[in-house]
């Protein structure tokens, strides 16, 4: 018996599979059902097999950025033109009309008018999901202070797919800021689905907030915390490590005291799993010394491409376009 994906029942009419998100925001992963998910999943193997296709052509996209990003904000550019779209935005809000005191709910709906679809990070915590109650496009959270980051959690799930040929049942290490990293917070709610068992490794100043271990503890999924991994690292499918971040903090002293605590390095891999893989979101400090990026086990750059393509699937997933 032929199994067909997803993809291929889209494109042969079975099914509908990017019109049942049509005109749907991504604002956090729980908006995406499970089968959902793997259709976005699916699509972007196309597009990771024929990434320029000219499916935008005639669509404006505005990206908003009130926040710094170099990989978000640039792969959806490159998904965009890759596509055939239009781009509109900014990527510093000292650019907008925010810096003479417009509001959010301004800038949304005016920008709202200019085009079909909104791709937006913002510093504060919920405002993704204001913006898409008062937009009549899509919006896409490109993250939204500590809350969450939905695409990045979507492009980490198809880069473990990927290296691991499953998502189900797997271990996952997080290292690193816990506490304030959304993409940790996405991915963990996200790999939830599929019955992950997850290592926490932090500092105490910067362990996993309580909703989400509650979260876990309601599904009935194993979770462990740890000061150190190196004693631990061999049990890893994944390794995710995540940057301390210097802007969350108010007091540069308290950033001082964590921010080198977790180095991965070459000689730390020795005895790990033939299959694991070192995911970052990315921009590292020194979390991952450079003697890692040779290890075949390193796998953060190759992450940041498959951004491009997950992206493609997610805009045209939610426009509607197959």
């Amino acid at each position: 018996m032929q199994i067909l994906s997803n993809f291929d029942l889209c494109q042969s009419g079975q099914i509908n599979s990017p019109m049942i998100m049509k005109n749907r925001s991504l604002v956090s992963i729980d908006d995406f059902t499970t089968e959902e998910i793997l259709k976005i999943l699916d699509l972007t193997v196309e597009f990771e097999k024929e990434p320029t296709q000219w499916l935008l052509e005639g669509k404006v996209v505005a990206t908003l950025f009130f926040e710094p990003s170099t990989r978000t904000r640039l792969s959806f550019e490159s998904a965009i033109n890759r596509l055939g779209g239009k781009i509109i935005g900014f990527s510093d809000a000292a650019n907008s009309s925010v810096s003479k005191g417009e509001t959010l709910n301004d800038t949304i709906r005016t920008v709202n008018n200019y085009c079909d679809l909104i791709v937006m990070r913002h510093p504060i915590e919920g405002s993704a999901r204001f913006a898409s109650e008062i937009a009549t496009v899509p919006i896409i959270n490109a993250g939204d202070g500590a809350n969450q980051h939905p695409s990045q959690t979507l492009l980490d799930l198809y880069s473990i797919r990927k290296t691991q040929g499953t998502l189900e049942n797997l271990n996952i290490f997080m290292v690193g800021d816990l506490k304030y990293g959304r993409t940790v917070h996405s991915l963990m709610m996200a790999m939830s689905r599929w019955k992950a068992t997850f290592n926490f490794i932090s500092p105490e100043e910067l362990r996993m907030p309580d909703e989400f271990k509650l979260y876990l503890d309601n599904l009935g999924l194993k979770y462990y915390e740890h000061n150190d991994f190196t004693d631990i690292i061999s049990k890893a499918d994944i390794i995710y490590m995540t940057r301390v971040q210097k802007e969350r903090f108010s007091d540069p002293i308290e950033y001082e005291k964590v921010k080198n605590v977790y180095v991965l390095r070459d000689s730390m891999l020795k005895n790990t799993k033939p299959n694991m893989r070192i995911l970052h979101p990315l921009p590292r400090v020194n979390e991952i010394h450079t003697d890692v990026d040779s290890n075949p086990k390193a796998y953060y750059f190759e992450q940041a491409l498959n951004g491009v393509y997950t992206r493609q699937a997610i805009l045209c997933s939610l426009l509607g376009i197959k």
